[in-house]
């Protein structure tokens, strides 16, 4: 063989392997079974199936840090529980003001009722499409699945949320009885919705059927059978934020820590309990410097 030859065939094989390489890359990689003695996951797409990843230290807490939220809690433990015993139960939307404990209520639920068989999933808004996949995945578990789709809103042309809706009660098969979804989000309709959908007609170029456009926005919210809201703290509430969460650090909450947590929220412009965690961080952060309780 001729040395021509010989560079011609090494060239080529060179190319193949650079081309295999990049199509490797790009195939999903053979799917494993998931641990399932951990908690909680995060589910990723993967092709057009998806990875249930383990979370090994998912950030939970007890219920009772959580202030200002008496009203929703109670509903959403009660739900919870009848989840947990096998008997009815519907998904849920959080939604309200920012920061106002609605992922922390959903993440609280797993320091709760871990050792009943709860377990968290998260999944990113972008992940939505390959639902199909994880349901299919946990449908015949014995643990019960809450899946957690945090801060959820959709953008004008986004088509993530018909997934959601098939999840949740479109589709031709029935719902699994292990499986709910919560949803957090500071819109309760999740899709943008415009003044002009609510006017008597569209102009030029516009909506045919108006109301049929805007019935296609609603209908995602609808398909959460339990709807949650979530107000702005007012000083009380904040307060008393500030003081659950410096006691479970061990920080005394007196005269001194109160005033501090006051001129922190008059600087951050607002009240809530993500401002009360944000300003405990910064005062624990401090210790020795601030009283630690005896």
């Amino acid at each position: 063989m001729s040395e021509f030859k010989i560079k011609t065939i090494n060239t080529f094989f060179k190319r193949a392997v650079s081309v295999l390489e990049r199509l490797d890359a790009l195939l999903p990689q053979a799917l494993q079974e998931p641990n399932w003695a951990a908690v909680a996951f995060r589910w990723e797409k993967v092709g057009q199936q998806g990875i249930l990843q383990v979370l090994p230290t998912p950030h939970t807490f007890p219920l009772s840090r959580l202030a200002a939220v008496d009203g929703q809690m109670q509903k959403l433990v009660r739900n919870t529980e009848q989840f947990l015993a096998g008997r009815p139960a519907n998904n849920v939307l959080l939604s309200g003001a920012r920061g106002t404990g609605k992922s922390s209520l959903v993440k609280a639920l797993l320091h709760e009722y871990a050792e009943q068989g709860l377990r968290l999933i998260e999944v990113d808004k972008e992940d939505l499409s390959s639902l199909p996949s994880l349901l299919n995945l946990l449908v015949g578990r014995p643990e019960k699945f809450i899946v957690f789709c945090d801060d959820l809103s959709f953008e004008q042309g986004d088509h993530g949320y018909k997934a959601l809706k098939t999840a949740l009660d479109g589709g031709l098969s029935q719902r699994a009885d292990n499986v709910l979804v919560y949803a957090t989000s500071n819109r309760r309709h999740l899709l943008p919705e415009y003044f002009s959908e609510n006017t008597g007609h569209t102009g030029i170029g516009g909506e045919v059927h108006p109301q049929e456009a805007i019935e296609e926005k609603v209908s995602l919210s609808d398909r959460f059978g339990l709807w949650l809201s979530f107000y702005p703290f007012d000083q009380v509430a904040y307060l008393q934020a500030v003081e659950n969460w410096l006691h479970a650090y061990d920080v005394a909450y007196d005269d001194v820590a109160r005033q501090a947590a006051l001129n922190w929220s008059l600087s951050r412009g607002g009240r809530s309990g993500r401002v009360a965690w944000q300003f405990v961080c910064d005062w624990v952060g401090r210790v020795p410097e601030n009283r630690i309780l005896d």
